[in-house]
C-alpha cells in the first residue's frame, strides 16, 4: 500500500482519516494524495466554459488551495510525501477517477455516518465510494489517536469469490501484524452447521500463506449485527468486509451489508471490491 487517496472536505471527520493514513504511510513508507473536490454552488462545468463566473470559481479554488496548504503544514504529515490535489467534479465520482489516474492502492476516508431517509434516499459520499472503487477503502468515524490493527476481524462466507480481495487483506494484516479472526455469520435464513462452517473456513485460509489468525462461528438476527456484536464481543480494532458493489434497484432493494456497517459501526471499516 504505497500511495494512500485522502480526500478531505476540511471537516474534522477528513482530518481523522488523514491522521490514520498518516501513521499508514509512515509505518508502509507510502506517499499521501491529499484531494479536495470543489463542487461549485453554479454548475462547474457551464461556468468554466462560459467564463460567466470565473470570478466566483477563482474564489472558491484559492480558499481551496490556502486550506490545503494548511493541511500540508500539519505537524502529523511532517517527513511524509504528501501532494495536493483540486478537482472539479461531483465528489463520489472525482475520487474514483483520481484513484485510477494515480494508481492508487488504499483510500481512508471520514464519514459521520448517516440514518433514516439521509441513509436510504441520498447516502453519503464514503457510502458511493465503498460501493464502486476497485481499491480498499478504509472508513474512519472517530478520533482514534494511534491506529491499531492488532485485532482484525473478517467476516465472509468464505466462498471462492472471496480470494482474489481476501489476498489485499492478507497484505495489510501482514503490514500491522494483526490476528485476523475469521467469523462466518449464522442467521436463522442462511444458518450451517459448525461443523460445515469450519471445514469452509479451513478450506479457505489454507491456500494463504498467512497464521496469525483463529476461526469462528457467530449466531445472530442478521449477517449485520452480528459482525457488529462479534466484533464489539473481541474488542476488534478494525472490521474488514468484501462488497460486490451492487447499484440500481438490486442495491436499493437488497442494500450492503459493507455499506449499512460503514454507516453503523463505530470501528474503522475496510471495504475490498469483488
Amino acid at each position: 500500500m504505497k500511495r494512500i487517496l485522502v480526500p478531505t472536505d476540511f471537516s474534522k471527520h477528513a482530518e481523522y482519516a488523514l491522521r490514520v493514513a498518516a501513521q499508514i504511510a509512515r509505518k508502509n513508507n507510502s506517499e499521501i494524495f491529499l484531494l479536495h473536490m470543489l463542487e461549485l454552488p453554479t454548475q462547474g462545468s457551464d461556468a468554466l466554459s462560459s467564463g460567466a463566473d470565473i470570478p466566483q470559481i477563482m474564489f472558491f479554488k484559492d480558499r481551496a488551495i490556502n486550506k490545503l496548504d494548511e493541511l500540508m503544514n500539519i505537524d502529523f504529515l511532517e517527513g511524509i510525501a504528501v501532494s495536493e490535489i483540486i478537482q472539479f467534479e461531483k465528489a463520489f465520482e472525482g475520487i474514483l477517477e483520481v484513484s485510477k489516474k494515480n494508481e492508487v492502492d488504499l483510500i481512508v476516508m471520514g464519514s459521520h455516518g448517516a440514518s433514516g431517509f439521509e441513509e436510504m434516499f441520498i447516502g453519503s459520499n464514503t457510502e458511493k465510494v465503498v460501493r464502486t472503487s476497485d481499491v480498499p477503502v478504509l472508513v474512519i468515524k472517530n478520533e482514534t489517536g494511534e491506529f491499531k490493527a492488532d485485532n482484525l476481524v473478517f467476516a465472509s462466507d468464505f466462498s471462492e469469490e472471496i480470494k482474489k480481495p481476501f489476498k489485499k487483506l492478507v497484505e495489510l494484516a501482514t503490514i500491522f501484524n494483526s490476528h485476523l479472526n475469521l467469523v462466518m455469520i449464522n442467521t436463522p435464513n442462511s444458518f450451517k452447521s459448525t461443523a460445515i462452517a469450519e471445514n469452509i473456513m479451513h478450506d479457505f485460509i489454507k491456500e494463504f500463506d498467512y497464521t496469525n489468525y483463529s476461526m469462528h462461528i457467530y449466531n445472530d438476527v442478521n449477517v449485520e449485527k452480528g459482525i457488529l456484536n462479534y466484533a464489539s464481543s473481541v474488542n476488534a480494532d478494525l472490521i474488514g468486509m468484501c462488497t460486490h458493489g451492487r447499484t440500481g434497484f438490486s442495491h436499493f432493494f437488497n442494500g450492503s451489508i459493507s455499506e449499512d456497517l460503514v454507516n453503523h459501526a463505530v470501528r474503522p471499516v475496510i471495504t475490498f471490491k469483488i
